[in-house]
Parts: C-alpha cells; sequence; structure tokens
C-alpha cells in the first residue's frame, strides 16, 4: 500500500469528527451493512463526511490497512478508529454510540 493513499486517508480520519468510510454514499448506499451505517448515524443528526471506497480501489484496500480492520464500513470519530457494522450497530443499542457523537452535534436536537 502506498503511503500516499495511507497519508490520504490519514488526512480524512483527522481532518473530520466523524467520518464513515463506505460502499456508495449515504443518499445511495451499495451494501447493506453500509446502509445500516449511515441510518444510524443520521438518526444522531450530527455532520459526517462519507468516503466512497468503491471508486478508488487504493482507497479500498487502503482503509482496510490503515485501521488493520478486514471489513467495510469503518467509522472513525475525532481520529480514532470506532468500529464496523456489527461494533457500531451495538454501540448504538448499548448508548455508547450516543455519549461518544453527543459532542459533535451541532443542530442542538437531543441525541
Amino acid at each position: 500500500m502506498s503511503d500516499t493513499i495511507l497519508k490520504q486517508i490519514d488526512d480524512v480520519v483527522k481532518g473530520n469528527d466523524l467520518v464513515l468510510f463506505m460502499k456508495g454514499t449515504p443518499q445511495m448506499p451499495q451494501c447493506g451493512f453500509s446502509q445500516q451505517i449511515s441510518a444510524i448515524l443520521s438518526e444522531y443528526g450530527v455532520p459526517y463526511a462519507a468516503v466512497n471506497v468503491l471508486l478508488d480501489a487504493a482507497v479500498r484496500q487502503g482503509i482496510k490497512d490503515y485501521a488493520d480492520w478486514p471489513t467495510i464500513p469503518q467509522v472513525y470519530v475525532k481520529g480514532e478508529f470506532v468500529g464496523g457494522c456489527d461494533i457500531v450497530c451495538e454501540m448504538h443499542e448499548n448508548g455508547e454510540l450516543k455519549t461518544i457523537l453527543k459532542p459533535l452535534q451541532t443542530n442542538g436536537e437531543a441525541v
């Protein structure tokens, strides 16, 4: 994996409070797991950056190498890897996700 791709990924992860690396876009997810995470994040009303890994094979592989995590989607909060679909869904259900996303709210809605 090229250092350039890893640097680009690092810049996106560290340059945004909340990032979702997914297949497709939030408006048109291209897999069920990406759709599930996108829907969960939308419930919180927190703005997030979404990266469509299907647009670039190097980014698709690079994000797996970056986090040493084999699957997509992947969620990052404040530069830290949170997890993939199973982890984020579990955190959503047990309230942990609400806790880590609350400081990111900008619209005043209750999380």
